[in-house]
């Protein structure tokens, strides 16, 4: 798929836009002054896909706990400020790797410079962001809440970076309801070049957080748009970044397992559910760049999924292991999830 073309931005090392692989990203729920805590959610976030972790700084006993994260972990991180532009300087002299900042929101034109120029000296990118909630009281009473409202938002954000001679930005508009949150990424996509951080935010609990999202963030990206992606649920944040992992997978956009299941019939005589579930656990984390295949039934199965790389097709009392559509072998039906499982790790470890 054609990606738009934008400018690039690296946290940490870690490109954003210019048309690299997109990252994931998540936030921390933990107290940030809770180090211990904070740390090994971190962890816990980069073995579950995620690339860059922001962390809020809501005050400045949060602020003297940063230095101490910083040295216990190599993750991207970004400090999330709202107001007080003296907390962005401590993330930036903290080593910080990106600042999340809306530059209207912190007085002074002189301030915004302040923090302009650590970020320029330290080489700190400043992501700007905008939602629903935040957007200024004269362009709400211009336009009401609409995508034109919010774009404009955003762009006066900029514009006050600009005039700083800053332009290392990456911008963020998000608004819980998905075809808002399109269709304004779709006048930024036409109004810069800076990459865009997109996502729904406050898309619900798992389930219906999930469905907004994948309509949301997947139209934007088939459109080759959007250069990292956040899917916010009100959940843990491990699950926003597996999920965010999943999304990146199902548009070809990340490699990985590629996991492909029927749904049930009258014809399943097995169980499929449960097959299905346990070989999807059993290889969700797996790095290897397959497509693996649960099907529900020996007549049509193999045929079915003769694109993946391995499979298993259930029947009443066996079923069937297949390789790149050719069969290998007959297998209990009660191990059958057991014996695909076996094969590729035996074949990919």
């Amino acid at each position: 798929m054609k990606r738009r073309e934008s400018k690039t931005i690296y946290v940490r090392g870690v490109p954003i836009g210019g048309g690299h692989p997109i990252p994931v990203q998540s936030m921390t729920n933990t107290h940030t002054d809770d180090v211990d805590s904070t740390l090994a959610q971190i962890r816990r976030l980069e073995a579950a896909g995620c690339e860059i972790v922001r962390l809020a700084v809501p005050n400045q006993k949060a602020a003297r706990a940063l230095p101490e994260i910083r040295k216990g972990t190599d993750m991207p991180l970004v400090a999330d400020i709202h107001f007080d532009y003296t907390l962005a300087l401590a993330a930036v002299e903290a080593g910080f790797d990106k600042i999340r900042i809306n530059p209207g929101n912190i007085g002074s034109p002189e301030r915004v410079r302040i923090v302009a120029d650590a970020c320029r000296e330290r080489g700190v990118p400043i992501r700007v962001g905008v939602n629903s909630g935040s957007v200024e009281k004269e362009l709400l009473e211009k336009y009401g809440l609409c995508p034109q409202a919010l774009c404009e938002s955003a762009l006066g954000h900029v514009k006050l970076l600009e005039d700083c001679g800053f332009e290392d930005i990456c911008i963020s508009v998000k608004a819980s309801d998905p075809v808002m949150m399109v269709e304004t990424n779709h006048l930024l996509a036409e109004s810069c070049n800076y990459p865009l951080h997109i996502g729904v935010t406050e898309a619900g609990t798992r389930e219906r957080g999930i469905l907004k999202s994948a309509a949301g963030i997947g139209a934007l990206l088939l459109d080759g748009i959007g250069d990292t992606i956040r899917v916010s649920l009100t959940d843990e944040p491990e699950e926003e970044a597996r999920v965010g992992v999943e999304l990146l997978r199902a548009l070809g956009l990340r490699g990985g397992v590629r996991f492909v299941s029927c749904p049930t019939c009258g014809r399943t005589e097995y169980d499929l559910i449960g097959t299905a579930k346990a070989v999807e656990q059993a290889l969700r984390d797996k790095p290897w760049d397959i497509t693996v295949a649960v099907m529900g039934c020996i007549v049509n199965g193999p045929g079915e999924a003769s694109h993946a790389d391995y499979g298993i097709a259930g029947g009443k009392n066996e079923g069937m292991l297949f390789k790149k559509g050719q069969p290998v072998g007959r297998v209990e039906a009660d191990r059958l999830a057991q014996a695909l499982i076996k094969l590729i790790e035996r074949e990919n470890s």
